[in-house]
């Protein structure tokens, strides 16, 4: 099968070709059809997450080089292990799926509790196995397969991670609302997917904030309120005055220093905000403002497979609106990645194998 791999941290991915796996046991092999280019690739693709004040969280160990990136996988059924049509008796070859990534290790307390997703001893595809930058992917257990049909195959691989993501994330944000509306920072792949489930989980007026002006236009035709600009001084303060006295909840999709404290900043006492991101950097407040402010600063990491099918629910049934998507060749996988590093994506690159 052929394959775009990690040959070595911090260089352009490379073209790589092994024999295609035959599924044993309970294995599928999916043939992939889409797999979305994430900003978490970047991160991987580096070796390393940024802590901030120089420090560095080191991501390159138990990943045997070359690797294959890749977690928002869709694909068709083309092999199944001997044990496989047992576990899921309607399974047949060439039906269409989107791959649940998160998998966990099956047997510590978080994975019988159905949080897989944050298993300490992780086989997520794409990030410790070998993932969908590749014409072919393996998958443990039919579980793992969630049923797309209605939905548009370019995206179907993407709500995985930027759909599950952006979906964990505000329903956490909704319990918070009571204090005031729903502030969403970022509006990259995961945040503008995050601002068509909060359309669809809120009646709240829901505003928008990023440093780019072709997103904030985009957020505001696919429902956002308003739109900031968090460079603008007077920002904070237009959102504040905007929401009638701060937001309940603030969710940040980039993740950084600067985006956790202005997301922060227009939350309303007994409000929340919500660290979805990943770009880096580290943050402080003083320590009085957390009991003066009942604020609550929580992080959200992807989410579960009983999450991912509420999630799938919802767009099957119509109530999100589809994010602008690009289809690019396996070839251009590490140009994908470079242009998303850059800034120079909106929405959500798709790679097609």
């Amino acid at each position: 099968m052929h394959r775009q791999s990690l040959v070595d941290y911090g260089k352009p991915l490379q073209d790589t070709e092994v024999p295609t796996p035959t599924p044993q046991g309970t294995e599928v092999l999916l043939r992939v059809s889409h797999c979305g280019v994430c900003h978490s690739d970047i991160h991987l693709q580096d070796g390393y997450f940024d802590l901030g004040g120089g420090q560095k969280l080191d991501v390159r160990s138990n990943r045997p080089l070359p690797f294959t990136l890749g977690h928002e996988i869709a694909g068709t059924v083309e092999a199944l292990g001997p044990d496989a049509q047992g576990a899921a008796p309607r399974l047949a070859k060439g039906q269409r799926y989107a791959a649940y990534p998160w998998i966990g290790c099956g047997k510590c307390g978080l994975c019988a509790r159905g949080d897989e997703h944050m298993c300490n001893a992780p086989r997520a595809l794409g990030i410790t196995v070998d993932g969908g930058y590749a014409t072919h992917v393996l998958l443990p257990h039919p579980r793992y397969l969630l049923d797309v049909e209605g939905i548009a195959p370019e995206i179907a691989g993407a709500l995985m991670c930027s759909g599950l993501t952006g979906y964990g994330a505000v329903k956490k944000a909704i319990p918070y609302l009571r204090a005031g509306p729903l502030l969403i920072v970022g509006l990259g792949g995961v945040g503008m997917m995050g601002l068509q489930f909060a359309r669809a989980l809120t009646d709240k007026p829901i505003y928008a904030a990023d440093l780019d002006k072709a997103k904030r236009e985009a957020a505001l035709k696919l429902g956002a309120a308003e739109a900031f600009d968090p460079a603008d001084a007077g920002a904070r303060k237009a959102i504040v005055k905007a929401s009638g006295g701060g937001v309940g909840a603030a969710v940040d999709f980039a993740g950084s220093d600067k985006s956790l404290a202005f997301a922060q900043a227009p939350v309303a006492k007994g409000g929340a905000a919500i660290v979805v991101g990943l770009f880096g950097g580290s943050f402080t407040l003083p320590v009085p403002m957390f009991p003066l402010r009942a604020l609550t600063i929580m992080g959200s990491y992807v989410g579960s497979t009983s999450e991912a099918r509420e999630m799938l629910d919802l767009v099957k049934a119509g109530k999100v609106a589809p994010i602008p998507v690009e289809l690019r060749p396996l070839a251009r996988t590490s140009n994908s990645l470079d242009d998303l590093r850059a800034g120079r994506i909106v929405g959500r690159v798709v790679i097609t194998p």
